[in-house]
């Protein structure tokens, strides 16, 4: 445990020790039937009322959308375990990858510190595809739609490994020979090291 929310969590798990696996499956089987009840029968205002957010005041529906992203995680998190890959190209994939894009701005330019006037390319090849286009511009990092700038470094790997250094379930060292850096290779390391989003 590293913070006050991984106590939380770690209570909980705790106080399921004592039951089986069916057990615990049964009573998430319930849980998950219970809120699908509850949320398809919710008015819209529930879902845009603000609420306290791991990321600061937002809609409940941006609560709901990081909730989501933390199942997965977690989902592959015991996928990974019992080496039963799957479901790494769902929509809930594809919205946790997306979430986690967001960051990549200030992993790039304040973690890494990519020069100013640099564009910085990200490249996530599958299952969940996404290409990042970062530059750096005024001190500040930012995604871009296209650059005519050549890239200072391009960075690639699969959505299984950028989750992975993502929510920090791995390191960019334990899993380097899963990323391929072209260009400054050390800015890359720098950016594929700093990756870790998640607390």
């Amino acid at each position: 445990m590293k913070n006050p929310i991984g106590e939380m969590n770690e209570h909980e798990v705790d106080s399921r020790r004592h039951l089986t696996g069916a057990q615990v499956l049964k009573e998430f089987k319930e849980v998950v039937v219970a809120r699908k009840s509850f949320f398809d029968s919710a008015p819209e205002s529930y879902f845009t009322a603000e609420s306290n957010t791991p990321i600061g005041k937002a809609p409940m529906a941006v609560f709901l959308s990081i909730r989501a992203m933390d199942s997965w995680v977690h989902e592959q998190d015991i996928r990974r375990a019992i080496n039963k890959p799957g479901n790494q190209g769902s929509l809930c994939a594809e919205l946790s990858v997306d979430r986690l894009i967001r960051t990549l701005p200030m992993v790039i330019g304040k973690r890494a510190k990519a020069p100013e006037g640099s564009v910085s390319i990200v490249k996530i090849t599958g299952p969940v595809q996404r290409k990042i286009v970062i530059a750096v511009k005024d001190g500040r990092a930012a995604v871009v739609e296209t650059s005519d700038i050549s890239p200072v470094v391009e960075i690639e790997f699969d959505s299984n490994v950028f989750i992975e250094l993502a929510t920090g379930r791995a390191t960019s060292e334990q899993l380097r020979d899963r990323i391929k850096i072209v260009g400054d290779v050390a800015l890359g390391e720098r950016v594929a090291g700093a990756l870790n989003m998640m607390i």
